[in-house]
């Protein structure tokens, strides 16, 4: 008996460990559950899905590509925006940058002057632009947006030039305003800014380029 009562505190310690056991193992599970969610990947983006189901398959019959490898594809997007006013208002860098920042979601780069002109009262290192390289996921979601969104608010709109590639695969669109995308509240603008957009694929011809970029649907003039 007296070896049951000393274990009696046992069991009872035990039936708490259990209990504490079980608490710790619903901890765990909404742990691993919370893990779970934390690691799952996100879906691709649309743009991405659409590319691997469909524009594969249609570009290499068009034009007979013999490997999947050859046909063309998205490598990066780069947007540049020109800061020619910095000269005469320094404050203009903050705005512009917070601009680019909210359209891309990503911290854009500063270019510098190389050289001084005296003539424009340039100096060498001083601010004269903006720049972001979007690759991946972003360069994706920002094609979708430009796409879909941001180019048909143009105001009368009826498509984009089809005679700004490069020879090289690459395609460049200017943009006058930064109004026409929807990250941009009309209230806050400080002053409107145009933005250079250039478009890098992995084709060889512009024939090949443009077959790319009007599968995923740019929107070029009939």
């Amino acid at each position: 008996m007296a070896k049951a009562e000393k274990q009696q505190p046992k069991e009872k310690g035990g039936k708490k460990g259990k209990e504490d056991k079980s608490g710790k193992v619903k901890a765990v599970i909404q742990g691993e559950k919370n893990t779970e969610k934390e690691v799952t990947p996100k879906e691709p983006p649309r743009l991405k899905i659409k590319y691997q189901e469909s524009i594969i398959s249609a570009l290499k019959q068009q034009f007979a590509y013999k490997n999947i490898m050859e046909v063309p594809k998205l490598e990066k997007i780069v947007i540049n925006i020109g800061l020619g006013e910095y000269i005469k208002e320094p404050k203009c860098l903050d705005p512009a940058q917070n601009d680019l920042a909210a359209i891309t979601g990503q911290k854009c780069v500063i270019t510098r002057a190389k050289k001084s002109i005296a003539t424009f009262r340039l100096r060498a290192g001083m601010p004269i632009g903006l720049k972001v390289t979007l690759r991946g996921r972003r360069m994706y979601e920002f094609f979708d947006k430009l796409i879909n969104l941001a180019l048909p608010r143009i105001r009368d709109f009826r498509g984009i030039s089809d005679k700004a590639f490069d020879g090289r695969g690459n395609y460049t669109v200017g943009l006058k305003e930064q109004l026409i995308f929807p990250e941009i509240n009309y209230d806050k603008v400080d002053k409107i800014r145009g933005m250079d957009i250039t478009i890098v694929t992995t084709a060889k011809t512009n024939e090949e380029a443009k077959a790319l970029l009007k599968a995923f649907g740019m929107p070029f003039k009939a």
